[in-house]
Order: structure tokens, then C-alpha cells, then sequence
């Protein structure tokens, strides 16, 4: 599967040299739910994760796995701590585990009596497939972090960014970033993975886009006022307000709107406005020029501290709530259908999706790229019982899938992506390899569906992924520069102190 290019053009002073051979790559594997504050059910899900991985990668197991959990568990839970967490993300991992156990039984069972078979698979401590490396959540949003080898793991930070309700983290993101030990044990390369919950609901496109800029400005791995000591005050600022709308289940007062059609979208049916007043639509630093040098809000020692550290490769995965409407059905409106003989079949929907529109306009998710989108919508369903009519699928479908229909009050929408940032262009040679991008069946606790993507990702160390002095890259959005050479948002050296 080809990912969307994130590199247009590249003008460079140096030529980078070329690699005598081929770096390693990572195998990957990045799973995103939301789980609905239910506690899953681990045999169902371990069998859909198995059919999974069984259809891709060769039949070998991810290096990596990381889980992207949005609504993880209640409200109360989340913000009491681990403890109460612990058993929602003990399910992920037995399923997790389950599902990678059934699979390497099965390819020892088809090697037995092969001489040329290799040797026996790699277990850990426990003597189960994986082992968790880390869990961190901010409020209701988590990431867990497993390897199939520990000791290739040299390094693990932590970042959060909670918004939403007085940005107290009903809403929010989670990070991680990993230095990652080569096959050679020479080549050390970091990799960062964001799990990300933006705000629902139709309406709220430019708080989503808002949320967005929050965690590239205050995602960081460490206290920019602590990494450089004096150079910044106190913050003295009252509490700002929450912009976020995270919480805002509220439309905005109503005004005369078109009904969304089958083309995409523009501006004004989004929010009913002639344009993005609130300057979604322009980044917060200059195009032209590398910025002013002596601002430290762009000095290389806060980048490195953000989500784009020229150093590493960057992974985001979540409820990102991007829709394909900003406002909700009429009556009676056709959704999409899994039909490929319906004349609504879903790839029909998909030029609507604010997502691709918004990160190609250059107001959210700056330099990114996805891989292309072929499967139907993931949210919003309600689900049925075994004997209910007017089921959209059949139950029985596929092991645990149950019946369901698309909630009428909701558009259907693919709120649930994996994105991320390849390899830049000044880099010859291997880029992100995308081998799978799909989503699971529904389950019964849930109105969202699991979206899991797998990749080939190159072991690069930062020496060689750092942008060469005066390089100038347009990115496949409009307008939009290679972040690592310039970032989209300014870091927020007050953000630590506040969470």
C-alpha cells in the first residue's frame, strides 16, 4: 500500500551521501480505539487482532506495538490513577498476547520437521510473546507501549497535553518517544508516538485544528524552562480560557446553512463563516525566511523537545473527530453503505472528510501523510441485538462481529486515523513502508471501530535525519513547510508548569 508523498519539492546545500547498505527497519504495528470507558472482551478481540496480523507481515510478529486508547475507562477512573487503570489495560495486552501465542504455534506447528525453520520464537520474561514497556495516560486518553525484544529499547520519555473542560484532560494526548537499538548495535534512532483524542462533534472543526496546534505547541518531553534555565520568566498570565471545546457539546446559535452535498465542503458550511477568523488557517510563524533567531520559542533546543524533534519519526494515532459535515443529518439523509453495488457506497464520502481537507489546506497536522483510506467509516453505530431488524450487517459476519446500524443523529465519519511523518526528503534512500491500514470489526462495547496500521520503518540515528543548513522543503499540503525545518506553532515554554 503507497502512502500519500508528504515531499513536493526539496532544495538542499548539501547532498546527503549515500549509505553503503541499507538500514534496518522496524516492524510496527499502531492499533487506535476508542473504548467506549468499557472494559473489552479479550478472546473477541484478540481474534480480530489476529486475523490481522495473519493477513500482513509475512506472517511474522511487529517489533512495536503501540495502543492508542481514547475513553479508556470512566471519567472517575482516569483521574484517580494507574491503579483503577490497570485492569482495562491488562485486557489489551492479554489480547494482545493471545492473539501473537496463536500465531507462533501455528507457524512452529507448519515448520516442524523443516531443517531450514528458525530457531525458537522470542519470548519474554513471562514467556509470553510481549511485554509492556510503558502505559501513561492524560485523563481518559492512553498509550501503551510493548516490545517483542526489551533489550532493543535504550530509552523511553514521557509527554502529556491535556484540553478540553477547563483543560483538565478530558481530552487530550499522550506521548512517548523511544531510542530504538538497530540490528547493527550501532545505530540508535528515536521514534515518537502520540495518542490523541480531539473534541467531538460536528461543529467543532476549528476547535479540533485548536487542539491540534496545543499539542505541537505544549507536547513536550521535558520543562523547556528547566532544559534552559533563566531564559524564560514565570508565567504570569491569568488562567486562560478553554479554547479547545474539547467539552463543548453545545452547537453554536444556528444561522442559515446548506445542506452538505456529495462535493467536499467548503469553509462557510463548516462553520456558516466566509473564512477561518481565528487563524486556523495560518501557521504561527512565518513562511518566508527561517524566523527570527533570536526568539526562543524557535531555537533548536525546544524543537527538540516537541513532537517534531528533527531527531526522530513521528507517529499519531487517535480519536481525531474529524467528520465529513459540520452539522448533523437531516431526516432521512442517505449514509454510506458497504455496498459496493449502492449508488452510497462509502469511498463516495470520503472527499468530504475534513481531515485530508484541513491537513491539505495547512491548518492541522502539518507535514503529515496517511496512508490512502479504503475502508468504510468507523464511527458512529449503534449496535443491535442478535434478533433485531434493520441490521446493516449480518451478525455472524466474521468471529464476534455483531449486527449493527449507523447512529441516525451522527454522520458517519472516519474519526479514527494513524498518521505520520516519514523520513524527509533530504534523506535518500528507504522511507516508511505502510503494509496495512484497515479497520476491525465492530464490538459490542463500543460505537467506534479499531483502526490498526502496519509499516516497514527505517532505523535511521539523528545525525542522518537532521535537516542540512539552508534546506527549504514544501510539504504536499498548501503552503506548508517540513516542520522539522520550521515549526507550524511555537513551543509553549509555559505549558509544562500548567499541566
Amino acid at each position: 500500500m503507497k502512502p500519500l508523498s508528504t515531499t513536493t519539492t526539496t532544495t538542499t546545500t548539501r547532498t546527503q551521501p549515500a549509505a553503503t547498505m541499507a538500514p534496518s527497519t522496524l516492524d510496527l504495528l499502531i492499533l487506535t480505539f476508542n473504548c467506549a470507558k468499557s472494559l473489552i472482551n479479550p478472546s473477541i478481540f484478540a481474534s480480530h487482532l489476529q486475523d490481522s496480523l495473519a493477513r500482513n507481515g509475512a506472517g511474522g510478529l511487529p517489533d512495536l506495538v503501540v495502543f492508542s486508547l481514547q475513553e479508556v475507562a470512566p471519567l472517575s477512573y482516569a483521574f484517580i490513577g494507574p491503579y483503577f487503570l490497570n485492569p482495562y489495560y491488562a485486557r489489551f495486552g492479554e489480547a494482545l498476547n493471545r492473539a501473537s501465542s496463536r500465531l507462533l504455534a501455528g507457524t512452529a506447528a507448519a515448520a516442524d520437521g523443516d531443517d531450514s525453520s528458525p530457531s525458537a520464537p522470542l519470548t519474554g520474561a513471562s514467556g509470553e510473546p510481549y511485554t509492556l514497556m510503558r502505559s501513561k495516560n492524560v485523563g481518559m486518553t492512553a498509550i501503551l507501549l510493548y516490545a517483542r525484544d526489551p533489550a532493543r529499547i535504550q530509552k523511553i520519555e514521557e509527554a502529556e497535553c491535556g484540553f478540553g473542560a477547563a483543560d483538565m484532560g478530558n481530552k487530550g494526548a499522550v506521548g512517548l518517544r523511544v531510542t530504538w537499538r538497530g540490528d547493527d548495535a550501532t545505530t540508535d534512532a528515536e521514534f515518537t508516538f502520540v495518542a490523541a483524542h480531539l473534541a467531538a462533534m460536528e461543529w467543532n472543526l476549528k476547535k479540533r485544528n485548536a487542539n491540534w496546534r496545543a499539542i505541537v505547541s505544549g507536547l513536550t518531553f521535558a520543562n523547556p524552562r528547566s532544559v534552559l534555565p533563566g531564559v524564560f520568566p514565570a508565567d504570569a498570565s491569568p488562567p486562560r480560557p478553554d479554547r479547545s471545546g474539547a467539552g463543548d457539546d453545545t452547537p453554536p446559535p444556528a444561522r442559515p446553512r446548506r445542506l452538505p452535498t456529495g462535493d467536499s465542503p467548503d469553509p462557510s458550511e463548516e462553520e456558516g463563516e466566509a473564512d477561518d477568523s481565528d487563524g486556523d488557517a495560518h501557521p504561527l510563524l512565518p513562511r518566508d525566511g527561517e524566523g527570527d533567531p533570536t526568539n526562543p520559542s524557535t531555537t533548536p533546543a525546544l524543537q527538540a523537545l516537541s513532537i517534531f524533534a528533527p531527531s526522530s519519526l513521528l507517529f499519531l494515532a487517535g480519536d481525531l473527530n474529524y467528520r465529513i459535515a459540520s452539522t448533523t443529518p437531516p431526516p432521512l439523509t442517505p449514509f454510506p453503505s458497504f455496498n459496493p453495488e449502492s449508488e452510497h457506497y462509502y469511498p463516495g464520502f470520503l472527499p468530504r472528510d475534513q481531515l485530508t481537507r484541513e491537513r491539505l489546506a495547512g491548518r492541522t497536522l502539518h507535514g503529515m501523510s496517511e496512508s490512502p483510506v479504503t475502508f468504510g467509516p468507523t464511527y458512529k453505530f449503534d449496535v443491535l441485538g442478535d434478533s433485531a431488524g434493520g441490521a446493516q450487517n449480518r451478525a455472524g459476519d466474521g468471529v464476534g462481529e455483531v449486527p449493527w446500524r449507523f447512529a441516525p443523529h451522527r454522520w458517519p465519519a472516519w474519526t479514527d486515523r494513524v498518521l505520520y511523518l516519514d523520513v524527509p526528503g533530504w534523506v535518500d534512500g528507504q522511507k516508511v513502508e505502510v503494509e496495512t491500514y484497515e479497520a476491525l470489526p465492530l464490538l459490542r462495547t463500543s460505537d467506534h471501530r479499531p483502526v490498526v496500521w502496519r509499516g516497514r520503518v527505517p532505523v535511521l540515528g539523528g545525525e542522518v535525519l537532521a535537516p542540512p543548513k539552508g534546506v527549504v522543503v514544501q510539504g504536499e499540503g498548501e503552503g506548508v513547510v517540513d516542520p522539522r525545518v520550521r515549526m507550524p506553532v511555537p513551543v509553549d515554554v509555559h505549558a509544562w508548569e500548567r499541566r
